[in-house]
């Protein structure tokens, strides 16, 4: 049976007018916007985002050829690009008119390779001799000049999410400038060298954009460069080479993926996973920089995590007249030569008019990643890993194949691992707010919780309380598991919840394993807590010693003789309550009444008939007649009691 595909296109693709001889498009990485651009504008352009519903329909009037076309952040005002010295504007602002308004490049002799938007009302416009930083003054349909930077440019690349510009100097190429564009700001970054593939032919290799990506993963800034490898008969074989890029200090070569194959490749980044598409093989392959991979003293040598396999095939609507589209979809082209990747997880086919985004499936990696460790590892990293990871504890625990205890373990302590950084970092938050530490640092954020972080209850509800009601596994494997994962909870110094114990309690009595359970209360392997106290009180039937157990373990919490009694009468153990009372000898001084209440409320006419009897006695004991007094106030029992027995009811009661 062939593997299921782990890659997939989005459901709900972005449909636009494709391109035509009418028509053409444009994609903005940083608003992740469409733009169908229709005889230059002058017969409507029509901008759409990943939201297809937010659609932005307008008019231009058609100044040439558009080579360029972004909205700024927020959609406020329309930069357009027609010729290489001047970019127009367009106010989509209320009340402020939509009339054009233009600026040249302000560097003599340069041309404007292109414009990036980095926010609601700032621009940089990248020529081939530098960078001009601009504020768009959008009531005055104006820009003022905020900074220049004099440079020879080959090409450029902007990283929105990073506000990263990337400037590609030198002959070669491969001597690269980052700039940092941030709140009227440009900071010149350290420039840094890709190293080129020796050439065996006499030219001197060069460095090309589309060879280039940066992305962010992991929360950290990276250039990814595809390296070709020369062809040669002992070709390793491609890689992607990825630098580190810090705000401050030295871009550095950190991670080299694997490709083991030569021919075209495009990269996206899903879920902080590189996806590697390699075109001929109609394959794509990922890469995850976290797992534990072979480091050569420089780099950390990174192989695919699983075999390359095709993204899930999906269809598309038929194209043509209304009549036609209402037939069935037709099968989309994957890895088309058309096929245009934007960052992180774009993919287009602007042939077609279809915008994906795509999208890892954790659920067949599942049965693909043998190593149950090495799946977890990769799985905690995952966005939407939750109920996957449940799944994969469940059918470890359950499935006819079922784990090892050491791999079970193993998992466990990984899962808990997560759990108790999440707990730590959560309480130096609450530490630092308690302190007033934050109010010096506007760098302190309140840790957030990951679909990673599967605590107790998750764990409890989801897999452990399904696992014990298996009647076809081993009870002393049940066992064993939920020892297991009490283990790895303490070992992280996390508080096991009260009702892991409760749960292995009832296992372990289901299955008539008390000697066990005498010895995990004895060597103090089951937490004392007043829960689980008045669980082995509720066992006293079952295992008599259990009552004795549940009073230890009340007295070792140094809980009150009056707070054992509460806790007794609270679980209806009236019986057991008068015989603890009675074993400190304090049993003329306590309410007839609070355990006739107790009593009758439990509706078990023995028992009453039983407390009742047990007072008439002290009462005859202490005052020679076995009546109440009218300060005892059980003038109501007196008659429960009658409407019951009579008034002729035996005068000996069984002994408490």
């Amino acid at each position: 049976m062939a593997p299921e595909n782990y890659l997939e296109l989005c459901d709900s693709p972005v449909h636009f007018e494709k391109v035509s001889s009418v028509n053409n498009v444009f994609f903005d990485e940083a608003n992740k916007q469409v733009f169908a651009v229709r005889s230059g504008g002058a017969t409507g352009v029509v901008v759409k985002g990943l939201d297809d519903k937010a659609c932005i329909s307008f008019r231009m009037e058609d100044r040439g050829e558009v080579k360029c076309i972004k909205f700024s952040l927020g959609n406020k005002i329309l930069a357009v690009q027609r010729t290489s010295k001047a970019v127009d504007f367009i106010n989509f602002i209320p009340d402020l008119p939509q009339t054009e308004y233009s600026q040249e490049c302000k560097t003599k002799n340069a041309n404007i390779l292109g414009f990036c938007w980095t926010s609601t009302n700032e621009i940089v416009f990248i020529t081939d001799q530098g960078i001009e930083f601009y504020q768009v003054l959008a009531d005055k349909r104006s820009l003022k000049l905020l900074k220049t930077h004099s440079i020879n440019v080959n090409w450029y690349m902007y990283c929105p999410e990073a506000a990263v510009l990337l400037l590609s100097t030198t002959v070669q190429g491969n001597v690269l400038q980052p700039f940092m564009l941030r709140s009227g700001t440009v900071t010149k970054m350290s420039k840094f060298e890709i190293e080129l593939p020796a050439s065996p032919k006499s030219g001197n290799p060069s460095l090309s954009d589309r060879d280039i990506i940066m992305a962010t993963v992991y929360g950290q800034l990276y250039v990814l460069y595809l390296k070709y490898q020369p062809r040669a008969p002992n070709n390793p074989g491609a890689e992607v080479i990825m630098y580190y890029l810090p705000r401050e200090g030295q871009c550095k070569k950190i991670h080299v993926l694997k490709l083991n194959t030569i021919g075209k490749f495009a990269l996206n980044v899903v879920d902080n996973l590189v996806v590697v598409h390699h075109q001929s093989s109609q394959t794509s392959m990922i890469f995850d920089i976290k797992l534990r991979a072979e480091f050569d003293g420089a780099v950390t040598i990174h192989q695919q995590v699983l075999l390359p396999l095709s993204i899930h095939p999906c269809k598309i609507p038929r194209a043509g007249p209304s009549a036609v589209t209402t037939q069935s979809p037709v099968p989309c082209e994957l890895y088309s030569s058309s096929w245009s990747v934007f960052q992180p997880d774009i993919i287009i086919n602007a042939s077609e008019g279809y915008l994906w985004c795509l999208q890892i499936k954790l659920q067949p990696i599942v049965h693909m990643l043998q190593d149950r460790g090495r799946l977890m590892d990769f799985l905690l990293l995952r966005k939407d890993c939750k109920m996957v990871i449940l799944s994969v504890c469940s059918e470890m625990l359950c499935a006819p194949e079922r784990g090892s205890l050491p791999v079970i373990a193993t998992v466990f302590d990984k899962l808990n691992q997560v759990y108790k950084d999440y707990l730590e970092a959560d309480q130096n938050y609450t530490l630092a707010m308690e302190s007033g530490a934050s109010r010096s640092s506007s760098t302190q954020k309140r840790p957030v919780r990951t679909q990673a972080v599967i605590d107790q209850s998750d764990m409890y509800t989801h897999v452990l309380s399904m696992f014990t009601e298996k009647k076809d596994l081993p009870h002393k494997f049940i066992s064993a598991v939920l020892m297991e994962y009490i283990r790895s909870v303490n070992q992280f110094q996390i508080t096991v919840q009260h009702y892991l114990y409760e749960l292995v309690i009832k296992t372990l009595v289901q299955h008539s394993l008390f000697y066990m359970l005498h010895q995990f209360l004895q060597y103090h392997v089951l937490s004392d807590s007043k829960p689980l106290a008045c669980l082995l009180l509720s066992l006293e039937g079952t295992y008599p010693p259990a009552h004795q157990l549940s009073l230890d373990m009340l007295k070792r919490l140094s809980t009150t003789n009056g707070e054992i009694v509460e806790v007794l009468l609270s679980k209806h153990q009236v019986l057991g309550a008068l015989r603890f009372i009675r074993s400190l000898g304090s049993q003329d001084n306590i309410s007839a009444r609070k355990f006739l209440d107790a009593a009758k409320q439990t509706g078990d006419a023995q028992l009453f008939y039983t407390t009742f009897r047990f007072f008439e006695q002290r009462n005859q004991r202490l005052r020679g007649s076995s009546h109440f007094t009218p300060g005892e106030h059980c003038e109501e029992h007196i008659a429960h009691f009658k409407s019951l027995f009579g008034d002729q009811a035996l005068l000996t009661a069984p002994s408490v």
